[in-house]
């Protein structure tokens, strides 16, 4: 049974709330990706981390592959980041990770932010 996309969506946006309330923003991406994590599994999420996706070239499978940071409940990409601002470049990323991989729903995370809220952006397919 699929979960609803609007719950992975809100339980989601709690947690990384939850993971900035306890950290503040000026770390690391890779200090806040393993908080993240730790807060879908408590909350209930189930997802995957560091997925890799083929990159089909010509028509051709590539032995490279893109590495997805999170996907929740097999309907919801999300990208971390820490950065000073999100760039157009952070939101072509996920918009071409959406499209490669026939997903729907997006969210950019930038935890080095003063207010959560500022930091995500979420894109719909």
């Amino acid at each position: 049974m699929s979960i609803n996309p609007r719950h992975i969506l809100r339980r989601m946006l709690d947690a990384a709330d939850a993971v900035h309330k306890t950290l503040g923003p000026g770390l690391l991406e890779s200090v806040y990706e393993p908080c993240f994590y730790r807060e879908l599994q408590k909350c209930g999420v189930a997802y995957r981390r560091q997925v890799l996706v083929p990159i089909i070239y010509d028509s051709v499978q590539l032995d490279e592959h893109l590495r997805l940071d999170v996907i929740a409940g097999e309907q919801v990409i999300c990208e971390i980041k820490a950065v000073e601002e999100l760039l157009p470049i952070h939101q072509a990323q996920l918009l071409t990770y959406l499209k490669l991989t026939g997903t729907r729903f997006g969210f950019l995370i930038n935890f080095n932010v003063v207010l959560i809220k500022n930091g995500i952006k979420c894109k719909v397919l």
